[in-house]
């Protein structure tokens, strides 16, 4: 038997699928073509160990396995999936890091386990079955990018019965904080206003046009962008007012690609420990590995984004402002209907509507009752 690369044998030829539709490739896919963004996704130690530990922890469930790694870029969870004694790995990357990773693989000496394949994996062609399937696919908030689709596609074209997904299962929270962030954010927007009010009469000084009949809708433009749009951060948990509500937990053996299509829609109460202000809702999520039923591990893993002390992961958390801020006091709880949609001009990116309101005893000084927060997850 030959060393590390394992097998011997000449790979099978496979042949590469279709590259991605032009507008799909230039609103997500370009950016992943580009070594110092998969230098930005594994230099996050939280992300990255997980994956590691997630194979290396369960080299049993690894060993003389089929597996398929899909948008596997430079190629590293491949390397670890070979590392743990598959014997043969198939992955698949849309863009041209596939290249790179066909490069990184054979570097590693694993070119004789390691099968790189250039394409949509709605498109290649692979001449087995696997038994499992690695990918990192979460985007903000879980859902943003769309990702999950490909997975799933992947698991209906070609996982085995009694195969396993690593993720297996994926959960979506949201919980309320406080953020100075939300009061500077209003405070840029004030100060656009400023501008706009300026250049308007600068316009009108020096060229006799009047601009201002577009106030009204430059406002709301600014307004989308600093209230409405949701922002990456990275919240210390003493800015939570209380524990998370879980909006939905995803097993991946059982999800299908039309249910992630529709909206998703949940309810979620949230109790406030600690009385103030609630600038806004925090979104994030956490990813399991354990498996499947017929091969679980034995060494279950969490990959969490919630906001913890020693940092964020690359993900962050989604902070959804609320403007103005509501007031809570510590029996209370705070009830959101929320929904998630694709944005129909861009499959990748989500629309974002949550109807909030107030139970308990500070509902007297919220007079507003219920509102509803529009967002969007650019």
């Amino acid at each position: 038997m030959s060393g590390r690369g394992g097998g011997g044998r000449a790979p099978t030829q496979v042949v590469d699928g279709q590259a991605p539709e032009a507008t799909d490739f230039a609103n997500y896919f370009c950016t992943y073509a580009f070594i110092y963004h998969q230098k930005d996704m594994l230099e996050d130690v939280k992300r990255t160990s997980a994956y590691y530990n997630a194979v290396m922890n369960n080299r049993a469930q690894f060993a003389d396995k089929v597996v398929l790694d899909v948008g596997t870029g430079s190629g590293v969870l491949a390397l670890f999936a070979a590392k743990a004694g598959a014997r043969k790995v198939y992955a698949v990357e849309a863009t041209d890091m596939a290249k790179h990773a066909r490069t990184v693989v054979k570097a590693n000496g694993y070119e004789g386990t390691i099968e790189v394949i250039q394409g949509m994996i709605e498109s290649v062609q692979i001449p087995e079955k696997v038994d499992i399937i690695i990918s990192e696919w979460m985007g903000y908030f879980l859902l943003r990018e769309s990702m999950l689709d490909s997975v799933l596609v992947a698991r209906d074209r070609f996982l085995a019965p009694g195969g396993a997904l690593y993720p297996s299962h994926a959960r979506m929270y949201l919980a309320g904080a406080r953020s100075n962030a939300a009061h500077q954010r209003r405070s840029e927007l004030h100060s656009a206003m400023e501008g706009w009010g300026a250049f308007c009469e600068d316009m009108q000084q020096f060229y006799g046009m009047d601009l201002t009949c577009l106030s009204g809708q430059y406002r709301e433009e600014q307004k989308e962008y600093y209230v409405s749009t949701a922002a990456w951060s990275d919240i210390h948990p003493s800015q939570l007012v209380g524990p998370p509500g879980l909006i939905i937990e995803y097993d991946l053996l059982k999800v299908t690609k039309e249910e992630l299509e529709a909206p998703l829609k949940a309810s979620v109460k949230l109790r406030v420990l600690d009385s103030g202000p609630v600038d806004g809702f925090v979104g994030y999520f956490d990813t399991q590995f354990r498996g499947s039923p017929e091969n679980p591990t034995d060494f279950e893993v969490l990959l969490t984004t919630a906001p913890d002390a020693t940092g964020a992961t690359h993900w962050g958390q989604q902070m959804f402002f609320l403007d103005p801020s509501i007031t809570c006091g510590s029996s209370d709880t705070i009830s959101v209907d929320i929904e998630v949609r694709r944005k129909a001009q861009n499959h990748r990116l989500m629309h974002v509507k949550m109807d909030h309101s107030i139970e308990g005893p500070s509902a007297a000084a919220n007079p507003a009752g219920k509102r509803t927060s529009l967002f969007n997850i650019e």
